[in-house]
């Protein structure tokens, strides 16, 4: 016969029709981290930028002790509401990223400007936000991570003294986001700790600290208590009319 009847065909195809497709198959470590994921994906997510200096005697310790608590006394009041993200630690400066809820953010960002107000005997001083992105649909890390940076000496030109602010920033954002990239396919949920070799592994994705000293004499940025002064301001303020008692009113109809 030239070919099958007619009948035939359409049987065969149904029958195809009918075999389940092949699905990609998933490993045990995929599935927590997607759990991991649909556990910390509960809110609206927002990601937190900021750089700092050291004091003069703190130490590793003193830095994450401070977070650590920080987190533990935020999450008593925000449940369900944990902090992600990733602390780098420069010899005398540190950078943080952060992802978490606005009410946990907003927590964080009141004890920063507390802390701020210690003057010289601050843990964190000349503290600036960078950016701070709102409803990210997605944590880039996942959980909070900790690790010491040890760049070396460089005899390069400094190109940001001929770049604006936001092209620094820009730079520095992009840095960082390829860096949280490559944290999230390296090190998985189990990972204990990231270690203390970046600077090794990766150093083409580590913020150079000639750029510190840019962003901290930079004016566009500002301090946790302008920041927050900031947003709670209201949008339209009210005028000078609304303020006064009684309210102003015609004298004739």
């Amino acid at each position: 016969m030239a070919g099958a009847h007619p009948s035939r065909r359409r049987v065969s195809g149904r029958a195809e029709s009918l075999v389940p497709a092949q699905l990609p198959r998933s490993n045990l470590l995929g599935a927590l981290e997607e759990k991991r994921r649909l556990q910390l994906k509960k809110f609206l997510l927002h990601r937190l930028f900021f750089v700092a200096k050291l004091s003069e005697r703190a130490d590793r310790r003193d830095v994450t002790g401070y977070h650590e608590r920080l987190f533990q006394n935020i999450l008593k009041y925000h449940l369900g509401e944990p902090v992600s993200g990733l602390l780098l630690l420069y010899p005398s400066s540190i950078l943080h990223i952060l992802e978490t809820s606005s009410g946990t953010l907003y927590q964080i960002l009141q004890d920063l400007a507390s802390l701020q107000k210690q003057g010289s005997s601050a843990l964190l001083q000349q503290i600036k936000i960078l950016v701070v992105s709102h409803n990210i649909p997605t944590r880039l890390f996942l959980q909070w991570y900790v690790t010491m940076v040890t760049l070396p000496v460089t005899y390069l030109e400094d190109v940001t003294q001929s770049q604006s602010t936001e092209e620094v920033v820009t730079e520095c954002l992009t840095l960082l986001l390829k860096l949280g990239t490559y944290l999230s396919k390296t090190f998985k949920v189990s990972s204990k700790g990231l270690g203390d070799n970046l600077h090794t592994l990766v150093p083409e994705l580590l913020i150079p600290a000639e750029t510190f000293n840019y962003l901290f004499k930079a004016r566009e940025f500002m301090s946790p208590e302008a920041f927050l002064k900031m947003y709670n301001n209201p949008l339209q303020p009210a005028m000078a009319s609304e303020t006064v008692w009684p309210t102003p009113c015609h004298l004739h109809p």
